[in-house]
């Protein structure tokens, strides 16, 4: 939970995937419209810091990016670019490597950030790059909760996998909410859950908490090649209501407030710039 400023409870989410392609942005992107169609105000940081896809995603053109930022040459209010329903989007930059791994001074000017910032939300949406990097493990660690997104092809399920075990070997992280993206059904998406959840509990001691699925639609693509939300679209369609649920389920839960966006300010752990959870 970020420090409220005066704001009120904040949820922070993180989006991540062991494996690229498994349409974590655009459930991070939807789910951020879904959550806005409850009264929700959503801020989505792009935490794919080097390579920037929530403003292609969405057709934005920023001029600004958190590259400036790090930089000290601006702050969060002033790279801020308007999203669909006024929806605010934290750009990231494009083919800048060394961004693709924070240093601690970069990692705490982050946090100094949205402990300044006084604008009023409800949810902060924070995506990540695909993969286990350091990047990713300090996005997951910082937030109150960390969303898997993963797919019913093996290698996905094997990567979400991976990126459990890091986070859980690495930082103490015990608690993972799951999205089964791309699923034939009901059925399918909830075996693949099945298979992951029996996987981690016979190799490690945590506890994972399946929020539904995204079938196979033929209108996420069109959606995502016209670089407009789903939810938007195409709100009769199954993926549409399938996104509306998940968002109602996050939002209604009460999460298990393990730290927060600025408790990385104290207790770093050596040469990482993470903190292990309470």
């Amino acid at each position: 939970m970020l420090n409220d400023g005066g704001r009120g409870r904040v949820k922070t989410l993180t989006v991540a995937s062991g494996k690229g392609g498994v349409g974590k942005t655009n459930v991070a992107v939807n789910l951020a419209v879904a959550a806005h169609k409850l009264g929700k105000k959503v801020i989505i940081l792009d935490a794919d810091l080097g390579l920037s896809n929530i403003d292609v995603l969405l057709s934005l053109a920023p001029k600004w990016n958190i590259q400036h930022v790090l930089a000290g040459q601006k702050t969060f209010p002033e790279i801020m670019v308007e999203g669909p329903h006024g929806i605010k989007i934290l750009p990231a930059s494009s083919g800048v490597q060394e961004l693709t791994r924070l240093d601690e001074f970069q990692r705490l000017k982050i946090m100094e950030e949205f402990d300044a910032y006084t604008g009023n939300f409800d949810l902060l949406i924070i995506d990540t790059a695909a993969g286990i990097s350091e990047n990713v493990a300090f996005f997951c660690v910082a937030a109150e909760e960390t969303l898997v997104v993963t797919s019913p092809e093996p290698t996905a399920l094997t990567d979400a996998y991976a990126l459990i075990k890091v986070l859980f070997t690495r930082y103490q992280e015990r608690e993972f909410s799951v999205i089964i993206n791309s699923a034939r059904g009901p059925k399918e998406a909830f075996d693949i859950f099945k298979r992951l959840m029996l996987v981690t509990e016979r190799f490690l001691n945590v506890s994972l908490n399946y929020v539904g699925y995204i079938p196979v639609d033929g209108s996420v693509g069109k959606a995502v090649r016209a670089q407009k939300p789903f939810v938007d679209m195409f709100p009769g369609s199954e993926a549409s209501w399938q996104i509306s649920r998940i968002a109602e389920k996050i939002m209604e839960s009460k999460g298990k407030v393990k730290g927060s966006i600025q408790f990385f300010l104290g207790d770093l752990l050596p040469g990482t710039g993470l903190t292990r959870c309470r």
